[in-house]
């Protein structure tokens, strides 16, 4: 196998990501028609090398830091929605081996993913239930359902989630692709990111061994060992973002090259309609501020990310408010960008051949799982009464 990002060549990550976007870009409508499982999306991205980014370098990964992956992911996101949501969950899955597993979990699995390019999909959704671990022996038996298993039936490295008897909190474990009893029930028919494969699983007696059951961490009650349920939201908003700066480019592509003015807006060109320049002027408006805020948020991210076991919970608590300020204001922009983008088109633009809706039914699919009045409701909780929001799948 050749890879784009090696040590023979000058290209950094966010070259690769743009060369990257740019061909899936091209087959991104078809592809969303189409839906499936997405193995020629993982193919590709084991082919870039871009699978072990944030991989340490001490184990053999690209030691990226927060702010350079999610430019990348961003770059990812920009093309196909469903592209940048499976990178997203790839990115954070080996960080919460790093976060919540053991010492010797994080080097077995991280050193294992950086040599053979692993890709990680996860069925965590800590909202359902169904799914149960039980003891047996010196082993584990995992019986029962998992829904929004993203990325799960392309993945080399699978992160479940289960309750066990008497237990309120779930128990996370790794499973590689080939255990016997995992079926994928292939009922993945949504709006939106189609081509992420997020349907159910079905466990028939699955082995689940004891060094495959996640943790415990160096340091199971400090702050860093909840931080990358903090950190996934994150990767989360970049997405958001992606997939808005891609409509915004998308829209202007098309308004230069096709769309009509308004028969009494007195102009020639649609590029010189009154109306659609203010549309175009409020989008860029809110992007830029996105952007911005988002860019600020990866850099505290990664600042608390260097602390490890020394960041404290009232640091974690602060990127956390930043995090869902961020995450809130980029899917509010989002939306708004995606919706109204018709506006600066026309209708024609709604034929089904250049697929813009894919935009805003991908962006909406994404924000239904963490509402944005859940997300303001712990910003305001906290700019009220001080106190932050404790570090879930959903904040």
């Amino acid at each position: 196998m050749t890879l784009l990002l090696d040590h023979t060549t000058a290209k950094l990550p966010l070259e690769i990501a743009a060369q990257l976007a740019k061909e899936f870009s091209i087959t991104a409508v078809d592809r969303d028609r189409q839906a499936g499982i997405p193995l020629e999306e993982v193919r590709r991205l084991r082919e870039t090398g871009l699978l072990s980014l944030v991989i340490p370098k001490h184990y053999g990964g690209q030691g990226a830091t927060w702010p350079e992956a999610l430019q990348v992911l961003q770059t990812l996101a920009k093309a196909d929605g469903s592209l940048g949501q499976l990178f997203a969950n790839h990115l954070i899955l080996p960080a919460a081996v790093q976060a919540a597993g053991t010492p010797s979990q994080a080097a077995y699995y991280c050193t294992l993913t950086a040599q053979h390019h692993l890709f990680w999909g996860n069925a965590v959704n800590t909202r359902d239930a169904r799914l149960k671990i039980t003891p047996a022996g010196n082993t584990f038996r995992v019986n029962g359902i998992k829904s929004f298993g993203t990325g799960v039936a392309a993945a080399d490295m699978r992160l479940f989630a289960a309750m066990a008897p008497g237990t309120e909190m779930p128990v996370f474990f790794v499973l590689p692709s080939d255990r016997a009893g995992v079926t994928y029930n292939d009922d993945w028919d949504n709006m939106g990111q189609r081509r992420t494969a997020s349907g159910s699983f079905t466990f028939e007696n699955v082995i689940v061994y004891e060094d495959e059951i996640l943790g415990p961490p160096t340091d199971p009650e400090g702050a860093f060992a909840g931080f990358i349920n903090v950190v996934v939201q994150l990767t989360k908003a970049y997405v958001y973002l992606g997939i808005a700066t891609g409509a915004l480019e998308a829209a202007r592509e098309y308004t230069t090259v096709a769309t009509r003015p308004w028969m009494t807006a007195g102009v020639d060109r649609a590029t010189q309609d009154p109306y659609i320049l203010q549309h175009y002027g409020e989008f860029w408006m809110q992007l830029q501020a996105a952007q911005a805020l988002a860019d600020r948020t990866a850099h505290a991210v990664q600042t608390a990310w260097n602390k490890g076991d020394r960041l404290s919970h009232e640091e974690r608590g602060e990127v956390a408010i930043a995090i869902a300020t961020t995450k809130a204001f980029v899917a509010r922009v989002g939306l708004d960008i995606t919706n109204r983008m018709f506006e600066v088109m026309g209708a024609r633009a709604t034929a089904s051949r250049y697929g813009c809706d894919r935009y805003w039914r991908d962006l909406r699919t994404f924000t239904l799982h963490d509402p944005i009045d859940y997300k303001l409701r712990e910003i305001g909780n906290w700019l009220l009464n001080q106190e932050y929001p404790m570090p879930t799948q959903y904040s």
